[in-house]
């Protein structure tokens, strides 16, 4: 009885939780997701570590090596016949298999398996072929120390995890979105792999960084070694052909040529950048021809393609990796460690299984020989049953038991009895010994390898360099790259115009005064009559308010720029005068740059671009009994400071007029230029090495190794390619000593040049197509050494020290030269030049500069418009009243 009460209880409880499990919907979602969540985590999107594969990659590479005959396989063939472990559809399969092949490395391909960099689809799987490359079955293949499973319908078996010897995972990438989590793991470099591998098997510290089939240039210096929060920034290799042309020979990771070329015509349709046409020469490397119009720098223009193109992208790793059946996010150095250790761990099992398995041939080689060199086998001729057989043959082997390793089982003995008896007939003891002796010497070898198991380690990632590394060298060159600020590289392609009188400014009021060239993306600067000031950004029209005396394109941190000004405080107050810059501001707010009283205003004022201070005569209203009614002001007397500061009073009586007596001249010192090798770019911020001090009309001296020699000003934008052998600062007066290889007259020649102009381009050695440059100097007194080849039999001639300034007078920049020697000549190395007494220049004082950008020019009254210095003619926008 209580034995039913107790199966009446349950059954009621099991009728409740049924009827609940039914009935609550929320139960079943929680459940339910949960299940599906943990599937897309663990089956499709997120890779193992133990191999790196995700499940449909690993039976991709599992049907493969059953396939295997040496012979290529149609991949559809293959698709098939993963579909015997994989539950989903072809198009996946074959998706995967795609993206395995490209990246060259577990698959040989055959057939248009399509391109990445030009986005190129691969062909039907019906019409491509494939099979394992030599190192997947080097690396990737183990049966005996694989764990198996059955596959999804219990029919097949297949791996639990690929026991892959390799890091494979950081090789290769892995990228997978799942629910709630998702991987991105990036390509690293073979050969960097296979070292960092034997660091850590050695103990030491290593670092390892994306490499990408794409190559084109990387910035890693936020990498955080792969993890959450960490950036990669990746650039196109963009070269100048020519003046006019710019070419792209690699492109960044995660694009294509088609991608690439659509980014860039879209940011020249917005008017970000100029470009006349492009030119997509792309097969097996990539070539695209970005042709710009005449004008359009082609140092800017690269700069505004990293800003406003697919150029430059940015790509966050994040990793995450499936360890025992959980997501796991760790960095890249961890999956490296964690890679190799299990790499130790397989070969060791590997080890071992090779150890049984010698042992076991040594053993029955042993029972064997005993069985045939005693003649044993003449024991069973009388035993006429099975047992008795077997029996006779353990009782001759016993006395012979303490030559082997281990006991002699049955198993042995009935492996014994089917020798045949042409094998006994034909014995050779010798031989017999001899594969013996190579047993034994191989079991000692293996049990070496495990003594020493990390040098057998070590020893294997170093053979797998050797045969597979060939072609493997890093593709992604490594820098750290320099902001580009996309005010700056933008293409001015907007007009702005102004209505002094009714305070607005914008883009679409042409029939008021045109002001200067802007972009939608600038801020511009107003000031009006009343004192007062605002930032603005860029629009059709704004008001800004009435009454306007100055609007110009304004520049974030810059402390060139300064303004003069001569404003009357308040109704009846005294006037005064002050220099101040504009270095930064809240957008669309109001700033009073005289003491905020009503009835302030503005008599003078002026912008200057690189800092002038100009003259100014005041005259006062004859008022009582004032002596003197006009007097000249100088704005270098006045110190520059911010645009709160109330300046120094010029007079408390009242003001007739101000007008402008003399033009200023810059009241900036020269600054210090230095150029960093790192960014290859110019900054006034103390990195990398000084090239000295600049004045406005200043230029550089560039020379690169193809014998072209130029000058350019001194601007933060300006590129500088991997060939450049001279940079430093020009002086007209100093010869540059070239020794260049003549083509045409096989001859090595020397002169010596002058450059005269400014600005300009040119080519000092000959124009023949196996003419190179040599060696360079632009030291004054410069000193060689030749030293000659050896002739046959003969002594080869002492090395001869010339004197180039001596050896050869000043010519012009196309003149051939003089010829250095007629002798064959195996070395020519640059000597301490001979002392020269530079002229000194007069020292300065060096000042703080923010930016030197092109100035934008401005508008203020009538006064005319231009550049500053080194980049503009403008002498400052002046506004009197």
């Amino acid at each position: 009885m209580e034995e039913n009460e107790e199966l009446n209880e349950a059954h009621n409880e099991n009728t409740e939780d049924s009827h609940d499990t039914l009935t609550k919907v929320t139960g079943m979602y929680k459940d339910w997701f949960l299940d599906y969540a943990s599937y897309v985590i663990l089956e499709r999107a997120v890779p193992a570590i133990e191999d790196g594969f995700k499940p449909v990659q690993r039976r991709i590479m599992h049907s493969l090596k059953d396939l295997d005959d040496g012979r290529y396989n149609k991949v559809a063939n293959v698709v098939g016949h993963t579909m015997q472990y994989h539950p989903h559809g072809d198009a996946s399969i074959a998706d995967a298999m795609v993206q395995i092949g490209q990246k060259d490395l577990l698959i040989d391909t055959q057939g248009n398996w399509g391109n990445i960099l030009t986005g190129d689809r691969a062909a039907a799987s019906r019409y491509i072929e494939a099979r394992l490359s030599k190192f997947a079955l080097e690396v990737v293949f183990s049966p005996k120390i694989t764990e198996w499973q059955l596959s999804y319908d219990g029919r097949k078996k297949e791996p639990v995890n690929l026991p892959v010897k390799f890091p494979l995972l950081l090789a290769q990438g892995a990228e997978g979105i799942a629910v709630g989590l998702s991987t991105k793991v990036l390509p690293h470099n073979f050969k960097e792999l296979v070292d960092a591998s034997i660091k850590h098997l050695r103990g030491q510290g290593f670092k390892v960084f994306p490499d990408f089939p794409t190559a084109g240039i990387i910035d890693v210096s936020n990498y955080n070694d792969g993890m959450r929060g960490g950036k990669v920034r990746v650039r196109a290799r963009i070269s100048q052909m020519n003046k006019n042309t710019l070419v792209i020979n690699e492109i960044p990771y995660s694009t294509n040529t088609s991608s690439l070329i659509d980014s860039i015509l879209k940011a020249n349709d917005k008017g970000k950048i100029k470009i006349k046409k492009i030119e997509d020469n792309t097969a097996a490397e990539v070539e695209i021809l970005v042709h710009l119009p005449n004008g359009i720098s082609p140092d800017k223009t690269i700069d505004a393609l990293y800003a406003f193109t697919s150029c430059e992208s940015s790509i966050s790793p994040l990793g995450c990796i499936i360890e025992n059946n959980k997501p796991l996010f760790i960095g890249v150095s961890e999956m490296l460690r964690q890679s190799t250790d299990l790499t130790v761990e397989l070969l060791k099992a590997e080890l071992e299984i090779q150890l049984l398995e010698l042992e076991e041939q040594w053993h029955f080689a042993s029972l064997e020989r005993i069985f045939i060199e005693n003649r044993i086998y003449r024991d069973i001729e009388e035993e006429e049953t099975w047992e008795g057989v077997i029996l006779a043959i353990d009782k001759g082997l016993k006395p012979f038991s303490k030559h082997l390793k281990r006991a002699v089982t049955e198993e042995d003995i009935v492996r014994l009895t089917e020798i045949r008896i042409k094998r006994i007939s034909k014995f050779d003891l010798d031989k017999a010994q001899q594969h013996l002796d190579n047993l034994e010497e191989k079991i000692a070898g293996v049990k070496n390898h495990l003594e020493h198991l990390i040098e057998f380690a070590i020893d294997y990632f170093k053979n797998l360099k050797t045969k597979y590394g060939k072609g493997r060298e890093r593709k992604s060159e490594i820098r750290i790259f320099d902001n580009i600020e996309a005010t700056k590289v933008v293409i001015r392609n907007t007009k702005l115009y102004v209505n002094r009188e009714e305070g607005f400014v914008g883009t679409s009021l042409r029939r008021d005064e045109y002001v200067t060239d802007c972009s939608d993306i600038d801020d511009i600067i107003v000031f009006t009559k009343e004192g007062k000031a605002m930032v603005a950004k860029v629009d059709t029209k704004t008001f800004v308010g009435k009454n306007i005396i100055h609007v110009a394109v304004f520049k974030k941190k810059d402390k060139r720029t300064t303004y003069n000004m001569i404003y009357k405080d308040g109704k009846g107050g005294p006037t005064y005068i002050k220099r101040f810059n504009i270095t930064g501001v809240t957008r669309d707010k109001v700033y009073d740059l005289t003491t905020g009283k009503p009835g302030s205003i503005a008599f003078y004022f002026s912008a200057n671009p690189n800092g002038e201070a100009e003259v100014v005569t005041v005259s006062l209203r004859q008022v009582g009994s004032i002596k003197k009614l006009k007097w000249d002001v100088d704005f270098a007397d006045v110190l520059i400071k911010g645009r709160a500061s109330k300046g120094n009073i010029v007079t408390k009586y009242t003001v007739k007029r101000i007008e402008l007596k003399e033009k200023g001249v810059s009241t900036l010192k020269p600054r210090k230029i230095w150029f960093d090798d790192v960014v290859r770019r110019l900054n006034i911020d103390g990195r990398g090495e000084l090239l000295g001090e600049f004045r406005g009309d200043d230029l550089l001296l560039v020379v690169n190794q193809k014998g072209i020699a130029k000058t350019v000003p001194p601007t933060m934008t300006t590129r500088f390619d991997d060939d450049m052998i001279v940079l430093e600062k020009w002086n007209s007066k100093k010869p540059l000593s070239a020794i260049y290889w003549d083509g045409e007259k096989d001859r090595f020649y020397v002169k010596r040049f002058l450059i005269e102009q400014g600005n300009k381009e040119d080519l000092f050695i000959s124009e023949h197509q196996k003419s190179y440059l040599e060696l360079v100097s632009t030291d004054w007194r410069p000193q060689v050494q030749l030293e000659f080849s050896k002739p046959r039999g003969k002594e080869a001639k002492p090395n001869l020290d010339i004197d180039l300034e001596h050896f050869i007078s000043i010519k012009g920049i196309k003149a051939l030269g003089n010829q250095l020697t007629s002798e064959k000549v195996k070395n020519i190395n640059t000597l301490v030049p001979l002392p020269y007494e530079e002229p000194i220049e007069q020292e300065t004082s060096e000042i703080e500069v923010i930016d030197e950008e092109d100035v934008s020019s401005g508008a203020s009254g009538s006064s005319p418009q231009g550049e500053i210095g080194d980049d503009s003619d403008d002498e400052g926008q002046i506004v009197l009243f």
